[in-house]
């Protein structure tokens, strides 16, 4: 006899329900592995925290030579100073003839026919001037005069750059006062105390003070920029960076919202920025954002490591990956115009948009999630081509982010708010001058005077 309908229906309920969760299961079953297999080519994991089963770096193979400059490799020597520029010179003469043992005579003039020239630090680099205020007395009248110091000299018992090498250092060595105390001392002869390598440090920050709001005006009104932001810690959690060819400002934050971004690019966006796809930088308009395909190669790359349906949209998003940057690599070198990229892209922007279209039919849900949002950003993903200074990727923004991140794993980060401020405008004066070819030390003496005698601060170098 067979069974009624009224009595099979909870087992085949229970079979949906059964189905369902090994279903789900298999979900995060597949999302565990996923998130087992991280390493920074498939995510935003950094090389330093790989796992012991993350695949190594390929590495080439032995090409046989032995290590060093090989055989017929042009050589690259230090130039010499010119004369005028030596602190000191030291002729070698001939006393007697080679042949026929003549002594030369001082009269007897020499031709150069070589020079070398060797760079040495004195046991003690600092130079310490005492200055002495006297008091005389009138042979006419009795009466005694006093002469005091200048106030200008008095004002700090460190000279210009000495205070300018303590922010420098201070901001490179990326480890603590003790450690700037210690390198200043031992190497310069510096004789600090960790309240004035801090106090000096006040004194920068304030006199980097106005030169940092131009800068910020300056990143504000750029009409092409790269921006990013990574962790800091303690006082200020975030430290952003905006940056052009010529030009890089930091900003720390306590956030990592919106109202952050507008302390460094002002209420108003001005001009096109390249980032990645974090949702603060939604409030810019798609044609005026460039998105960075490093990102997007590494999300393709996760998918490509994956089974099933991803592993395919993975692999084809590599792919053109690969021809977007092929061809931009040719436009950088100059072997293609900007109206030959974009006529060249025109295929390639095709068969992405294909392939996005289709991916968000796709069985499996985190791919067709993450290609339903880049369908979303498609225009951004362009920009590259049409927008001068915008590159297809966000590198440039990292670069000048790198230093920093040193320093937070190093310094762990700054205590105060005072420090964050030295932090951000320290960052911006090394970054830029790097960026432009200057001299950071001799600004920061330019600075530090400027704020002693209370005039107007320099401005970053052209």
């Amino acid at each position: 006899m067979s069974e009624s309908p009224t009595t099979s229906a909870p087992g085949c309920a229970n079979c949906v329900r059964l189905e369902r969760e090994v279903q789900q299961l298999r979900e995060e079953l597949a999302e565990l592995r996923r998130q087992l297999n991280r390493n920074s080519g498939n995510s935003s994991l950094p090389p330093s925290a790989h796992p012991p089963w993350a695949p190594r770096p390929a590495s080439r193979k032995p090409s046989g030579r032995k290590p060093g400059g090989q055989s017929g490799h042009e050589g690259h020597h230090r130039e010499l100073l010119p004369v005028e520029q030596v602190d000191e010179v030291v002729t070698h003469k001939p006393a007697r003839c080679g042949h026929c043992g003549a002594r030369f005579t001082d009269s007897v003039a020499g031709q150069l026919i070589d020079r070398h020239q060797v760079s040495e630090l004195p046991p003690r680099a600092v130079r310490i001037t005492e200055h002495q205020a006297l008091a005389c007395t009138c042979r006419r009248c009795g009466q005694i005069t006093r002469q005091r110091i200048p106030q200008e000299l008095t004002r700090s018992v460190l000279g210009l750059r000495l205070c300018a090498a303590i922010a420098f250092v201070s901001s490179r060595v990326h480890g603590s006062r003790r450690a700037v105390q210690e390198l200043l001392e031992e190497v310069l002869g510096a004789s600090l105390s960790l309240g004035t390598v801090m106090a000096r440090e006040r004194e920068i920050t304030q006199a980097l003070g106005e030169p940092y709001r131009q800068a910020k005006q300056m990143i504000q009104k750029a009409s092409a920029k790269n921006v990013d932001e990574t962790g800091w810690k303690r006082a200020g959690r975030f430290l952003w960076v905006a940056a052009t060819r010529s030009l890089a400002v930091f900003h720390l934050d306590p956030c990592r919202n919106r109202d952050a971004l507008h302390q460094l690019l002002g209420p108003k966006i001005n001009g096109t920025i390249c980032t990645d796809r974090f949702g603060v930088y939604e409030k810019v308009p798609l044609e005026r954002r460039g998105l960075c395909w490093s990102h997007l190669k590494r999300d393709f790359k996760d998918l490509a490591e994956q089974k099933g349906p991803s592993k395919k949209i993975g692999e084809a998003g590599l792919e053109i990956c690969s021809g977007v940057f092929d061809l931009w690599h040719r436009f950088r070198d100059r072997r293609l115009s900007r109206s030959t990229l974009a006529r060249l892209l025109k295929p390639v922007r095709k068969k992405m948009n294909r392939l996005l279209k289709r991916a968000i039919r796709s069985p499996a849900k985190r791919a067709a999630r993450f290609c339903r949002e880049l369908l979303r950003l498609e225009p951004a993903l362009w920009t590259f081509a049409k927008v001068k200074g915008i590159e297809p990727t966000n590198n440039h923004a990292e670069r000048m982010l790198r230093p920093a991140v040193m320093w937070r794993k190093q310094s762990l980060g700054s205590h105060s708010v005072g420090g964050c401020r030295f932090v951000e405008r320290m960052m911006t004066v090394l970054q830029t001058l790097k960026l432009r070819g200057q001299s950071v030390m001799d600004y920061l003496e330019q600075a530090i005077h400027a704020l002693r005698c209370g005039v107007s601060p320099p401005p970053l170098p052209a």
